[in-house]
C-alpha cells in the first residue's frame, strides 16, 4: 500500500528543545522531522505535532513550531487521550509519524492510531529514543502490530509519485 498525500497527515511526536539533546542521534532525527515537515508543507499534508507537558519538557523545536499547522499539549504519553483524533482533518486516513520518544509516546500513539483504523507508517530514521534498543524494539513491535516501517526518502517520493512533480527539484535538495 502506497502513502498518498492527499489522504496523508505528518503527525510528529514531542520534538521539543529538552528532551532532544537526550536522545541517541537527536541531531539528525531532528533534522528529519523538520525535512518531513518542509516536504508536508511543499505538497498541501497538513502536519500536525505534539507537546509532552510543554512547562517542563519545553517546546518543540523552533522549525517543528513553524512548520506545524497544530501543536498538541498533552500530559498522556500517548496522544490520542489529550484530543489528537478530534484533531486530526478529516477524510485523510493515512498518519505518517516521526518523533520521540519511539518507545513510549510515539508507540503509544502509534498503536491507538492503529486500533482506531487508521493506517500507520512511522518515518524509522525521524524517530529516536535515549537508548538505540528501546527505539529498535519498538519499531519492530509496531511493524508486528501493521504499521509500515518507512524512511523520509520513502516518504518524499510516494508523496510525489513522479519525477515530474512541480517540487520535484526542491524536495529531492532537501534529502540529498
Amino acid at each position: 500500500m502506497l502513502m498518498k498525500a492527499d489522504q496523508s497527515t505528518l503527525l510528529l511526536i514531542d520534538v521539543q528543545e529538552r528532551l532532544m539533546p537526550a536522545i541517541s542521534e537527536g541531531d539528525a532525527v531532528a533534522e528529519r522531522c523538520i525535512t518531513l515537515a518542509t516536504i508536508a508543507g511543499l505538497l498541501g499534508v497538513p502536519a500536525i505535532a505534539t507537546e509532552q507537558i510543554p512547562e517542563k519538557l519545553g517546546p518543540n523545536l523552533e522549525g517543528v513550531k513553524e512548520l506545524c499547522n497544530k501543536t498538541l499539549a498533552k500530559t498522556h504519553f500517548d496522544a490520542c487521550p489529550d484530543g489528537l483524533i478530534d484533531e486530526l482533518p478529516e477524510g485523510r486516513q493515512h498518519i505518517v509519524i516521526g518523533g520521540c520518544e519511539t518507545h513510549v509516546c510515539m508507540l503509544q500513539t502509534a498503536l491507538s492510531l492503529l486500533d482506531a483504523g487508521y493506517k500507520v507508517w512511522v518515518v524509522a530514521d525521524a524517530t529516536g529514543s535515549r537508548s538505540e534498543l528501546d527505539r529498535d524494539v519498538a519499531l519492530d513491535r509496531l511493524h508486528q502490530s501493521g504499521a509500515r516501517i518507512v524512511t523520509t526518502e520513502m516518504v518524499a517520493f510516494e508523496w510525489m509519485v513522479h519525477c515530474k512533480h512541480p517540487h520535484f527539484r526542491d524536495i529531492q535538495a532537501l534529502i540529498k
